[in-house]
Protein backbone atom coordinates (compact mmCIF):
# COMPACT_ATOMS: atom_id res chain seq x y z
CA UNK A 1 0.00 0.00 0.00
CA UNK A 2 1.16 3.16 -1.03
CA UNK A 3 0.31 7.20 0.02
CA UNK A 4 0.86 9.95 -1.03
CA UNK A 5 0.25 12.78 1.49
CA UNK A 6 0.35 16.48 0.90
CA UNK A 7 1.73 18.70 4.09
CA UNK A 8 1.43 21.85 4.86
CA UNK A 9 4.53 23.66 6.69
CA UNK A 10 4.92 26.70 8.08
CA UNK A 11 8.38 28.26 9.09
CA UNK A 12 10.15 27.57 5.84
CA UNK A 13 11.82 30.85 4.56
CA UNK A 14 14.16 30.06 1.87
CA UNK A 15 15.26 26.73 -0.30
CA UNK A 16 17.83 25.42 2.52
CA UNK A 17 14.66 24.98 5.01
CA UNK A 18 13.00 23.07 2.39
CA UNK A 19 16.03 20.64 1.67
CA UNK A 20 16.51 20.63 5.87
CA UNK A 21 12.64 19.35 6.03
CA UNK A 22 13.06 17.06 3.28
CA UNK A 23 15.96 15.61 4.69
CA UNK A 24 14.18 15.35 8.22
CA UNK A 25 10.98 13.41 6.74
CA UNK A 26 13.12 10.70 4.55
CA UNK A 27 14.77 9.52 7.34
CA UNK A 28 11.63 8.20 8.74
CA UNK A 29 10.97 4.78 8.50
CA UNK A 30 8.19 4.11 5.59
CA UNK A 31 9.40 7.32 3.71
CA UNK A 32 9.24 6.41 0.25
CA UNK A 33 10.28 10.39 -1.04
CA UNK A 34 9.90 13.54 0.44
CA UNK A 35 9.53 16.90 -2.08
CA UNK A 36 8.79 20.01 -1.34
CA UNK A 37 9.24 22.24 -5.11
CA UNK A 38 8.91 25.54 -3.70
CA UNK A 39 9.38 26.80 -0.46
CA UNK A 40 7.26 29.33 -1.29
CA UNK A 41 4.36 27.43 -1.31
CA UNK A 42 4.65 26.03 1.84
CA UNK A 43 3.32 22.68 0.95
CA UNK A 44 5.16 18.96 0.68
CA UNK A 45 4.47 15.98 -1.21
CA UNK A 46 5.56 12.68 1.04
CA UNK A 47 5.34 9.21 -0.29
CA UNK A 48 4.55 6.65 2.21
CA UNK A 49 4.63 2.82 1.89
CA UNK A 50 2.09 0.71 4.93
CA UNK A 51 0.83 2.52 7.53
CA UNK A 52 3.97 4.01 8.84
CA UNK A 53 5.15 6.88 9.56
CA UNK A 54 1.89 8.19 11.12
CA UNK A 55 1.05 11.93 11.53
CA UNK A 56 2.43 12.25 14.38
CA UNK A 57 5.98 10.64 13.64
CA UNK A 58 6.21 13.27 10.95
CA UNK A 59 4.65 16.18 12.46
CA UNK A 60 7.65 15.51 15.20
CA UNK A 61 10.17 15.16 12.89
CA UNK A 62 9.20 18.19 10.59
CA UNK A 63 9.17 20.31 14.42
CA UNK A 64 12.73 18.34 15.13
CA UNK A 65 13.98 19.89 11.88
CA UNK A 66 14.46 23.48 13.81
CA UNK A 67 13.84 26.87 13.23
CA UNK A 68 10.46 26.99 13.78
CA UNK A 69 9.37 24.43 11.15
CA UNK A 70 5.71 23.06 12.07
CA UNK A 71 3.11 20.66 10.44
CA UNK A 72 -0.17 23.04 9.65
CA UNK A 73 -2.21 20.27 8.45
CA UNK A 74 -2.18 17.69 6.03
CA UNK A 75 -4.48 15.49 3.39
CA UNK A 76 -4.02 12.50 1.56
CA UNK A 77 -3.60 12.64 -2.63
CA UNK A 78 -3.40 9.51 -3.57
CA UNK A 79 -3.85 6.13 -2.31
CA UNK A 80 -3.37 2.71 -3.67
CA UNK A 81 -3.56 -0.93 -2.99
CA UNK A 82 -0.45 -3.36 -3.83
CA UNK A 83 -0.71 -4.60 -7.42
CA UNK A 84 1.26 -6.65 -9.21
CA UNK A 85 3.22 -5.88 -12.51
CA UNK A 86 1.69 -6.37 -15.76
CA UNK A 87 2.17 -9.34 -17.35
CA UNK A 88 3.79 -7.37 -20.26
CA UNK A 89 5.04 -3.86 -20.89
CA UNK A 90 1.82 -3.16 -23.38
CA UNK A 91 -0.66 -3.95 -20.74
CA UNK A 92 -1.23 -0.97 -18.08
CA UNK A 93 -2.58 -1.54 -14.56
CA UNK A 94 -5.26 1.64 -14.03
CA UNK A 95 -2.98 4.36 -15.31
CA UNK A 96 -3.85 7.88 -13.36
CA UNK A 97 -1.91 9.59 -15.88
CA UNK A 98 -2.49 8.59 -19.86
CA UNK A 99 -0.25 10.49 -22.09
CA UNK A 100 -0.60 10.79 -25.80
CA UNK A 101 3.01 11.40 -27.29
CA UNK A 102 6.43 10.10 -26.81
CA UNK A 103 8.86 13.21 -26.44
CA UNK A 104 10.90 14.56 -24.18
CA UNK A 105 7.29 16.62 -22.83
CA UNK A 106 6.17 12.89 -22.15
CA UNK A 107 8.77 11.28 -20.44
CA UNK A 108 9.60 14.20 -18.12
CA UNK A 109 5.93 13.63 -17.40
CA UNK A 110 6.26 9.90 -16.80
CA UNK A 111 9.16 10.32 -14.92
CA UNK A 112 7.97 12.87 -12.47
CA UNK A 113 4.42 11.10 -12.23
CA UNK A 114 6.40 8.15 -11.05
CA UNK A 115 8.65 10.08 -8.50
CA UNK A 116 5.84 11.03 -7.10
CA UNK A 117 4.46 7.34 -6.54
CA UNK A 118 1.75 7.29 -9.88
CA UNK A 119 1.81 5.04 -12.82
CA UNK A 120 1.74 6.45 -16.32
CA UNK A 121 0.74 4.92 -19.95
CA UNK A 122 2.80 6.42 -22.48
CA UNK A 123 0.32 6.02 -26.13
CA UNK A 124 2.95 7.15 -29.10
CA UNK A 125 2.72 6.96 -32.59
CA UNK A 126 4.58 8.57 -35.54
CA UNK A 127 8.19 9.37 -34.50
CA UNK A 128 10.24 6.91 -32.75
CA UNK A 129 10.75 7.15 -28.69
CA UNK A 130 12.29 10.54 -27.80
CA UNK A 131 10.20 12.46 -30.08
CA UNK A 132 12.12 15.50 -32.58
CA UNK A 133 15.07 16.27 -30.01
CA UNK A 134 16.59 12.75 -30.25
CA UNK A 135 15.43 11.27 -33.26
CA UNK A 136 15.45 14.19 -35.79
CA UNK A 137 16.14 17.33 -34.29
CA UNK A 138 19.33 18.56 -31.28
CA UNK A 139 20.90 15.54 -31.31
CA UNK A 140 21.33 14.65 -34.93
CA UNK A 141 21.65 18.18 -36.22
CA UNK A 142 24.10 19.46 -33.46
CA UNK A 143 26.43 15.99 -34.57
CA UNK A 144 26.88 17.19 -38.48
CA UNK A 145 26.96 20.61 -36.90
CA UNK A 146 30.05 19.78 -34.57
CA UNK A 147 31.17 17.22 -37.71
CA UNK A 148 30.75 20.06 -39.87
CA UNK A 149 33.08 22.36 -37.72
CA UNK A 150 36.18 20.11 -37.18
CA UNK A 151 36.50 19.65 -41.03
CA UNK A 152 36.50 23.29 -41.17
CA UNK A 153 38.52 24.50 -38.85
CA UNK A 154 40.84 21.44 -39.49
CA UNK A 155 41.06 23.22 -42.79
CA UNK A 156 41.17 26.89 -42.13
CA UNK A 157 42.61 27.13 -38.78
CA UNK A 158 44.44 30.66 -38.26
CA UNK A 159 47.82 29.82 -36.74
CA UNK A 160 51.50 30.30 -37.94
CA UNK A 161 53.38 27.55 -39.30
CA UNK A 162 51.00 24.68 -39.53
CA UNK A 163 49.49 23.69 -42.15
CA UNK A 164 46.61 20.77 -41.91
CA UNK A 165 43.95 19.80 -44.35
CA UNK A 166 40.91 17.57 -44.21
CA UNK A 167 38.22 16.15 -46.95
CA UNK A 168 34.93 14.54 -46.41
CA UNK A 169 35.79 11.44 -48.54
CA UNK A 170 32.43 9.67 -47.17
CA UNK A 171 29.45 11.26 -45.89
CA UNK A 172 27.39 7.77 -45.92
CA UNK A 173 29.41 6.87 -43.00
CA UNK A 174 29.35 10.39 -41.23
CA UNK A 175 25.36 9.95 -41.45
CA UNK A 176 25.93 6.50 -40.36
CA UNK A 177 27.64 7.61 -37.43
CA UNK A 178 25.43 10.86 -36.65
CA UNK A 179 22.46 8.11 -37.06
CA UNK A 180 24.22 5.71 -34.51
CA UNK A 181 24.46 8.08 -31.79
CA UNK A 182 20.89 8.67 -32.04
CA UNK A 183 20.01 5.22 -31.80
CA UNK A 184 21.99 5.11 -28.51
CA UNK A 185 20.34 7.83 -26.68
CA UNK A 186 17.11 6.90 -27.81
CA UNK A 187 18.11 3.49 -25.96
CA UNK A 188 19.86 5.00 -23.25
CA UNK A 189 17.22 8.26 -22.12
CA UNK A 190 14.30 6.88 -23.15
CA UNK A 191 13.55 3.05 -23.53
CA UNK A 192 15.85 1.85 -20.66
CA UNK A 193 13.88 3.97 -18.65
CA UNK A 194 10.53 2.09 -18.70
CA UNK A 195 9.66 -0.20 -16.26
CA UNK A 196 6.78 -1.76 -17.54
CA UNK A 197 4.86 -0.85 -13.98
CA UNK A 198 5.08 2.62 -13.30
CA UNK A 199 5.58 3.72 -16.57
CA UNK A 200 4.11 1.64 -19.61
CA UNK A 201 5.14 2.47 -23.44
CA UNK A 202 2.37 1.31 -26.09
CA UNK A 203 2.41 2.14 -29.89
CA UNK A 204 -0.69 3.49 -31.54
CA UNK A 205 -3.13 6.17 -32.56
CA UNK A 206 -4.83 7.73 -29.23
CA UNK A 207 -7.54 10.00 -29.59
CA UNK A 208 -9.49 10.84 -26.59
CA UNK A 209 -13.03 9.76 -25.79
CA UNK A 210 -13.74 11.68 -22.74
CA UNK A 211 -12.40 14.41 -19.90
CA UNK A 212 -10.08 11.57 -18.13
CA UNK A 213 -10.04 8.77 -21.11
CA UNK A 214 -8.74 7.94 -24.72
CA UNK A 215 -9.64 5.89 -27.25
CA UNK A 216 -6.68 3.44 -28.31
CA UNK A 217 -7.90 1.09 -31.17
CA UNK A 218 -11.45 -0.78 -29.72
CA UNK A 219 -9.94 -0.21 -26.17
CA UNK A 220 -11.09 2.68 -23.48
CA UNK A 221 -8.60 3.60 -21.05
CA UNK A 222 -9.41 5.86 -18.14
CA UNK A 223 -7.13 7.81 -15.90
CA UNK A 224 -7.33 10.91 -13.56
CA UNK A 225 -6.01 12.73 -16.59
CA UNK A 226 -4.45 12.69 -19.96
CA UNK A 227 -1.49 14.80 -21.38
CA UNK A 228 -1.42 15.94 -25.01
CA UNK A 229 2.23 16.05 -25.68
CA UNK A 230 2.60 14.93 -29.60
CA UNK A 231 5.06 17.41 -30.67
CA UNK A 232 5.13 19.58 -33.78
CA UNK A 233 6.14 19.46 -37.29
CA UNK A 234 7.54 21.85 -40.34
CA UNK A 235 5.07 23.92 -41.48
CA UNK A 236 5.20 23.38 -44.97
CA UNK A 237 3.10 26.14 -47.12
CA UNK A 238 0.62 25.64 -50.03
CA UNK A 239 3.35 26.91 -52.65
CA UNK A 240 2.38 25.97 -55.88
CA UNK A 241 4.88 22.45 -56.91
CA UNK A 242 5.91 22.06 -53.51
CA UNK A 243 4.17 19.24 -52.20
CA UNK A 244 4.76 17.22 -56.16
CA UNK A 245 8.45 16.25 -55.00
CA UNK A 246 10.91 15.17 -52.52
CA UNK A 247 11.68 18.36 -50.38
CA UNK A 248 13.45 18.02 -47.49
CA UNK A 249 12.52 18.37 -43.74
CA UNK A 250 14.08 17.95 -40.22
CA UNK A 251 12.80 14.45 -40.09
CA UNK A 252 14.69 13.65 -43.34
CA UNK A 253 18.03 15.61 -43.73
CA UNK A 254 19.93 13.18 -41.41
CA UNK A 255 19.19 10.29 -43.42
CA UNK A 256 20.32 11.85 -46.70
CA UNK A 257 22.93 9.14 -48.32
CA UNK A 258 24.55 11.88 -50.62
CA UNK A 259 25.95 14.93 -50.20
CA UNK A 260 23.90 18.04 -51.70
CA UNK A 261 25.63 19.60 -54.60
CA UNK A 262 23.81 22.80 -54.20
CA UNK A 263 21.41 22.79 -50.92
CA UNK A 264 18.40 25.75 -51.22
CA UNK A 265 17.19 26.65 -47.74
CA UNK A 266 13.62 27.86 -47.16
CA UNK A 267 13.58 29.73 -43.99
CA UNK A 268 15.99 31.69 -42.66
CA UNK A 269 14.98 30.92 -38.77
CA UNK A 270 17.64 28.99 -36.56
CA UNK A 271 16.99 25.30 -38.30
CA UNK A 272 17.42 26.55 -41.45
CA UNK A 273 21.01 28.75 -40.30
CA UNK A 274 22.33 25.96 -38.35
CA UNK A 275 21.56 23.30 -41.22
CA UNK A 276 23.02 25.84 -44.50
CA UNK A 277 26.47 26.16 -42.45
CA UNK A 278 26.98 22.77 -41.75
CA UNK A 279 25.97 21.72 -45.25
CA UNK A 280 28.38 24.70 -46.57
CA UNK A 281 31.23 23.63 -44.44
CA UNK A 282 30.45 20.07 -45.73
CA UNK A 283 30.93 20.72 -49.19
CA UNK A 284 27.95 21.65 -50.32
CA UNK A 285 26.55 24.90 -52.09
CA UNK A 286 24.09 26.29 -49.99
CA UNK A 287 21.33 29.24 -50.52
CA UNK A 288 19.25 30.71 -47.89
CA UNK A 289 16.04 32.29 -48.97
CA UNK A 290 13.98 34.50 -46.28
CA UNK A 291 11.02 36.32 -46.78
CA UNK A 292 11.51 38.60 -44.06
CA UNK A 293 13.72 41.47 -44.49
CA UNK A 294 17.07 39.91 -42.51
CA UNK A 295 16.99 36.43 -41.05
CA UNK A 296 16.17 35.70 -37.85
CA UNK A 297 13.54 38.29 -38.13
CA UNK A 298 13.05 38.90 -33.70
CA UNK A 299 16.43 40.05 -33.56
CA UNK A 300 18.09 43.28 -33.68
CA UNK A 301 19.37 44.58 -36.58
CA UNK A 302 23.25 45.01 -35.42
CA UNK A 303 23.01 41.03 -34.23
CA UNK A 304 22.03 39.67 -37.49
CA UNK A 305 23.90 41.97 -39.96
CA UNK A 306 27.25 40.77 -37.71
CA UNK A 307 26.05 36.76 -38.21
CA UNK A 308 24.54 36.93 -42.13
CA UNK A 309 28.46 38.75 -42.76
CA UNK A 310 29.83 35.45 -41.21
CA UNK A 311 27.39 32.93 -42.76
CA UNK A 312 28.34 35.28 -46.27
CA UNK A 313 32.25 35.21 -45.41
CA UNK A 314 31.75 31.08 -45.81
CA UNK A 315 30.10 30.85 -48.73
CA UNK A 316 26.23 30.98 -47.71
CA UNK A 317 24.12 32.95 -50.27
CA UNK A 318 22.02 34.66 -47.97
CA UNK A 319 18.41 35.65 -49.93
CA UNK A 320 16.08 38.23 -48.19
CA UNK A 321 13.05 39.61 -48.82
CA UNK A 322 12.39 37.05 -51.16
CA UNK A 323 9.12 34.92 -51.62
CA UNK A 324 8.86 31.73 -53.47
CA UNK A 325 6.03 31.89 -56.07
CA UNK A 326 6.56 27.99 -56.93
CA UNK A 327 8.45 24.93 -57.38
CA UNK A 328 9.59 23.14 -60.44
CA UNK A 329 10.88 19.23 -59.78
CA UNK A 330 13.43 17.23 -62.38
CA UNK A 331 15.24 14.61 -62.24
CA UNK A 332 17.69 14.75 -59.64
CA UNK A 333 17.14 19.08 -59.54
CA UNK A 334 14.51 21.13 -58.09
CA UNK A 335 13.90 24.84 -59.77
CA UNK A 336 12.27 27.52 -57.33
CA UNK A 337 10.71 30.11 -58.94
CA UNK A 338 11.20 33.49 -56.70
CA UNK A 339 10.39 36.66 -56.58
CA UNK A 340 12.51 39.63 -54.84
CA UNK A 341 10.92 43.21 -54.37
CA UNK A 342 9.13 43.08 -57.83
CA UNK A 343 11.52 41.00 -59.78
CA UNK A 344 10.65 37.51 -60.86
CA UNK A 345 13.50 34.91 -61.87
CA UNK A 346 14.43 31.35 -61.33
CA UNK A 347 16.80 29.47 -59.04
CA UNK A 348 17.98 25.63 -59.36
CA UNK A 349 19.49 23.66 -57.13
CA UNK A 350 19.68 19.80 -56.11
CA UNK A 351 18.02 19.60 -52.74
CA UNK A 352 15.56 21.72 -51.14
CA UNK A 353 14.96 22.12 -47.38
CA UNK A 354 11.87 23.27 -46.14
CA UNK A 355 12.72 24.87 -42.20
CA UNK A 356 9.86 27.59 -42.62
CA UNK A 357 8.94 26.91 -39.19
CA UNK A 358 6.54 24.74 -36.92
CA UNK A 359 3.14 23.35 -37.00
CA UNK A 360 1.23 21.11 -33.47
CA UNK A 361 0.57 17.67 -34.49
CA UNK A 362 -3.01 18.04 -32.63
CA UNK A 363 -4.45 16.50 -36.04
CA UNK A 364 -7.00 13.67 -35.60
CA UNK A 365 -7.18 13.72 -31.32
CA UNK A 366 -10.70 14.13 -31.33
CA UNK A 367 -10.35 17.34 -29.14
CA UNK A 368 -12.98 19.08 -30.78
CA UNK A 369 -15.93 17.15 -29.36
CA UNK A 370 -14.25 18.21 -26.06
CA UNK A 371 -13.85 22.02 -27.07
CA UNK A 372 -10.33 21.82 -26.70
CA UNK A 373 -8.96 24.68 -29.14
CA UNK A 374 -5.81 25.04 -31.35
CA UNK A 375 -4.49 28.17 -32.85
CA UNK A 376 -3.71 28.78 -36.64
CA UNK A 377 -1.07 26.82 -36.71
CA UNK A 378 -2.81 24.45 -34.50
CA UNK A 379 -1.13 24.51 -31.66
CA UNK A 380 -2.96 23.23 -28.20
CA UNK A 381 -4.07 26.23 -26.62
CA UNK A 382 -3.57 25.78 -23.13
CA UNK A 383 -3.77 28.15 -20.09
CA UNK A 384 -0.41 29.41 -17.67
CA UNK A 385 -1.35 25.66 -15.49
CA UNK A 386 -0.93 23.97 -18.89
CA UNK A 387 -4.60 23.04 -18.78
CA UNK A 388 -7.09 23.16 -21.71
CA UNK A 389 -10.48 24.15 -21.68
CA UNK A 390 -11.24 20.93 -20.18
CA UNK A 391 -9.17 21.00 -16.58
CA UNK A 392 -8.32 16.82 -16.88
CA UNK A 393 -6.50 17.33 -20.25
CA UNK A 394 -3.29 18.96 -20.27
CA UNK A 395 -0.72 20.26 -23.02
CA UNK A 396 3.15 20.36 -23.38
CA UNK A 397 6.43 20.82 -25.28
CA UNK A 398 6.10 21.62 -28.55
CA UNK A 399 2.44 20.75 -29.38
CA UNK A 400 1.34 24.26 -27.29
CA UNK A 401 4.18 26.32 -29.18
CA UNK A 402 6.47 28.63 -28.34
CA UNK A 403 9.00 28.02 -26.49
CA UNK A 404 10.32 25.20 -28.89
CA UNK A 405 12.84 24.14 -27.19
CA UNK A 406 13.46 20.29 -25.40
CA UNK A 407 14.13 21.50 -22.20
CA UNK A 408 11.23 23.56 -21.65
CA UNK A 409 9.64 20.34 -22.64
CA UNK A 410 10.54 18.39 -20.56
CA UNK A 411 9.84 21.48 -17.84
CA UNK A 412 6.47 22.11 -18.77
CA UNK A 413 6.02 18.05 -18.84
CA UNK A 414 6.86 17.73 -15.06
CA UNK A 415 4.44 20.80 -14.51
CA UNK A 416 1.39 19.11 -16.23
CA UNK A 417 2.10 16.01 -14.12
CA UNK A 418 2.47 17.81 -10.46
CA UNK A 419 -0.44 20.05 -11.47
CA UNK A 420 -2.97 17.29 -12.75
CA UNK A 421 -1.78 14.38 -10.58
CA UNK A 422 -1.63 16.64 -7.73
CA UNK A 423 -4.25 18.88 -8.24
CA UNK A 424 -2.35 22.18 -8.32
CA UNK A 425 -2.41 25.39 -10.14
CA UNK A 426 1.13 26.00 -10.59
CA UNK A 427 1.80 28.37 -13.48
CA UNK A 428 4.47 28.39 -15.84
CA UNK A 429 7.75 30.40 -15.35
CA UNK A 430 9.85 31.65 -18.28
CA UNK A 431 11.15 34.96 -16.02
CA UNK A 432 15.10 34.01 -17.48
CA UNK A 433 14.67 31.54 -21.28
CA UNK A 434 18.49 31.38 -22.17
CA UNK A 435 18.59 29.91 -25.91
CA UNK A 436 21.46 29.03 -28.58
CA UNK A 437 21.19 28.88 -32.51
CA UNK A 438 23.93 27.01 -33.44
CA UNK A 439 25.83 28.95 -35.84
CA UNK A 440 29.62 29.60 -35.56
CA UNK A 441 29.37 32.18 -34.11
CA UNK A 442 27.00 30.57 -31.64
CA UNK A 443 23.83 33.26 -31.13
CA UNK A 444 22.99 32.79 -27.44
CA UNK A 445 20.13 35.00 -25.35
CA UNK A 446 18.28 35.72 -22.65
CA UNK A 447 15.76 38.10 -21.52
CA UNK A 448 15.15 41.26 -23.80
CA UNK A 449 16.63 42.45 -26.83
CA UNK A 450 16.43 46.64 -28.16
CA UNK A 451 13.04 45.78 -29.82
CA UNK A 452 11.58 44.55 -26.95
CA UNK A 453 12.52 46.69 -24.72
CA UNK A 454 11.16 49.82 -26.75
CA UNK A 455 7.94 47.22 -27.36
CA UNK A 456 7.93 47.37 -23.14
CA UNK A 457 8.75 50.67 -23.07
CA UNK A 458 11.37 50.03 -20.99
CA UNK A 459 14.12 52.26 -20.16
CA UNK A 460 17.66 50.91 -20.78
CA UNK A 461 21.34 51.52 -21.84
CA UNK A 462 23.43 48.95 -23.52
CA UNK A 463 27.00 47.48 -23.13
CA UNK A 464 28.50 45.89 -26.50
CA UNK A 465 31.59 44.38 -26.09
CA UNK A 466 33.74 43.25 -29.68
CA UNK A 467 35.21 40.32 -29.19
CA UNK A 468 38.56 41.79 -30.13
CA UNK A 469 38.60 42.88 -26.49
CA UNK A 470 38.46 39.22 -24.76
CA UNK A 471 41.68 37.82 -24.48
CA UNK A 472 40.17 34.32 -24.83
CA UNK A 473 39.34 35.39 -28.21
CA UNK A 474 42.47 37.00 -29.14
CA UNK A 475 45.02 33.90 -28.35
CA UNK A 476 42.29 31.65 -29.92
CA UNK A 477 42.77 34.54 -33.41
CA UNK A 478 38.92 34.60 -33.92
CA UNK A 479 37.66 37.67 -33.11
CA UNK A 480 34.04 37.33 -34.64
CA UNK A 481 30.91 38.50 -32.81
CA UNK A 482 30.67 40.86 -29.78
CA UNK A 483 28.50 40.55 -26.42
CA UNK A 484 25.71 43.05 -25.79
CA UNK A 485 23.91 43.77 -22.56
CA UNK A 486 20.86 45.64 -21.70
CA UNK A 487 20.69 47.00 -18.52
CA UNK A 488 18.07 48.96 -16.16
CA UNK A 489 19.97 52.27 -15.51
CA UNK A 490 17.71 53.32 -12.26
CA UNK A 491 18.41 49.69 -10.43
CA UNK A 492 21.52 48.69 -12.38
CA UNK A 493 19.51 44.94 -13.34
CA UNK A 494 20.19 42.92 -15.58
CA UNK A 495 17.01 43.40 -18.58
CA UNK A 496 18.64 41.26 -21.36
CA UNK A 497 21.63 39.56 -23.31
CA UNK A 498 22.87 38.81 -26.62
CA UNK A 499 25.78 37.07 -26.89
CA UNK A 500 27.48 36.45 -30.87
CA UNK A 501 30.45 34.49 -30.24
CA UNK A 502 32.30 30.50 -30.84
CA UNK A 503 30.79 28.34 -27.93
CA UNK A 504 28.66 31.40 -27.12
CA UNK A 505 26.36 29.42 -25.65
CA UNK A 506 28.57 28.29 -22.69
CA UNK A 507 28.25 32.10 -21.88
CA UNK A 508 24.83 32.55 -20.98
CA UNK A 509 23.84 30.76 -18.13
CA UNK A 510 25.82 33.00 -15.74
CA UNK A 511 23.66 35.41 -17.22
CA UNK A 512 20.63 33.36 -16.51
CA UNK A 513 21.16 33.97 -12.75
CA UNK A 514 22.26 37.18 -12.72
CA UNK A 515 18.78 37.84 -14.51
CA UNK A 516 16.63 35.51 -12.67
CA UNK A 517 17.77 36.80 -9.17
CA UNK A 518 18.38 40.14 -9.79
CA UNK A 519 22.15 40.18 -9.38
CA UNK A 520 23.20 44.08 -10.48
CA UNK A 521 25.55 44.15 -12.96
CA UNK A 522 27.83 46.23 -11.18
CA UNK A 523 28.52 42.62 -9.02
CA UNK A 524 29.35 40.58 -12.41
CA UNK A 525 31.94 43.29 -12.78
CA UNK A 526 33.54 43.03 -9.71
CA UNK A 527 33.20 38.94 -9.90
CA UNK A 528 36.55 36.83 -10.05
CA UNK A 529 36.77 35.66 -13.71
CA UNK A 530 40.12 33.57 -14.71
CA UNK A 531 42.01 34.89 -16.88
CA UNK A 532 41.80 33.67 -20.50
CA UNK A 533 38.39 31.92 -20.21
CA UNK A 534 35.63 32.69 -22.49
CA UNK A 535 33.93 33.79 -19.01
CA UNK A 536 36.15 36.92 -19.06
CA UNK A 537 33.92 38.25 -21.44
CA UNK A 538 30.87 38.54 -19.23
CA UNK A 539 32.75 40.26 -16.45
CA UNK A 540 34.26 42.95 -19.12
CA UNK A 541 30.98 43.44 -21.22
CA UNK A 542 29.54 43.78 -17.47
CA UNK A 543 32.77 46.89 -16.50
CA UNK A 544 31.84 48.44 -20.12
CA UNK A 545 28.83 50.35 -18.69
CA UNK A 546 31.09 52.23 -16.71
CA UNK A 547 34.83 51.84 -18.21
CA UNK A 548 36.82 52.11 -21.50
CA UNK A 549 37.60 48.41 -21.79
CA UNK A 550 40.22 49.37 -24.18
CA UNK A 551 42.42 51.48 -21.87
CA UNK A 552 42.20 48.77 -18.96
CA UNK A 553 45.63 46.62 -18.64
CA UNK A 554 44.85 42.38 -18.37
CA UNK A 555 42.10 41.73 -15.08
CA UNK A 556 42.26 44.89 -14.32
CA UNK A 557 38.77 46.73 -13.66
Amino acid sequence: MTTILELRISGMTCPHCARTIEQALERLPGVLHAEIPDWQTQRAVVTVEGNSPNIEEIRAAIAHAGHGYRLEGWSVLHHTEKQEPPASSTAAADPDLVIIGGGSAAFAAALRARELGFRCLIVNDGLPPGGTCVNVGCVPSKALIRAAEAHHRTAHHPFAGIRSSSTVEDFPALIGQVQALTDELRQHKYLDLLDGQHIVFRTGRAQLSGPTSIQLGDEIITARAVLIATGSRTAVSPIPGLADGPYLTNETLYHLTKLPEHLLVLGGGYIGLENAQAFVRLGSRVTVLELQPQILPQEDPDIVEALSQYLRDEGIDIRTNTRLVQVAWNEGSVVLTCEHRGRTYQLEGSHLLVATGRRGNTDDLGMEVLGITTDRQGFLQVDETLRTAVPTVFGAGDVIGYPPFVYTAAYEGQLAAENALLGRHQVRDYQALPWVVFTDPQLAAVGLNERQAQAAGLAYETSVLPLSEVPRAVVSRDTRGFVKLLRDPGTDRLLGARILAPDGGELVTELTLALRYEIPVSELARLFHPYLTWSEAVKLAALSFTKDVHQLSCCAG
